[in-house]
């Protein structure tokens, strides 16, 4: 092996400490290929997301409501953690309004 292409590796594998849930939008497909559980969940958060996406976002504006506790529901992410992430989830408003895929990233990420 040519040593120009070990460095590629060795920066993927310097970015994380777990395979399974590398928490890096980048490894998101890497993740979805090698473990079906976070496959599944990551489908059934695009399906909200997707599916009320207005909705999701008018529970963004306000704070919470249904269609956005539904996606945390799906996304895993511990009900302690969510008034932190609502507002995470407000400052990049800009980029889930015209990304509906970020959000689904951004949940996912905050699931762990």
């Amino acid at each position: 092996m040519r040593p120009a292409l070990l460095i590629p590796l060795v920066l993927a594998v310097a970015c994380t400490t777990d395979p399974n849930n590398p928490g890096v939008p980048v490894f998101t497909p890497l993740t979805a290929m090698t473990d079906p559980g976070y496959a599944q969940k990551r489908g059934q958060v695009e399906i909200i997301v997707k599916t009320e996406y207005d909705a999701i976002r008018r529970d963004i504006d306000a704070g919470g409501g249904p269609v956005l506790t539904a996606a945390m529901d799906a996304a895993g992410i511990p009900p302690q953690d969510r008034p932190t992430r609502v507002i995470q989830l407000q400052s990049d408003r800009g980029l889930f309004d015209v990304n509906p895929g970020a959000l689904v990233t951004a949940l996912m990420v905050f699931g762990g």
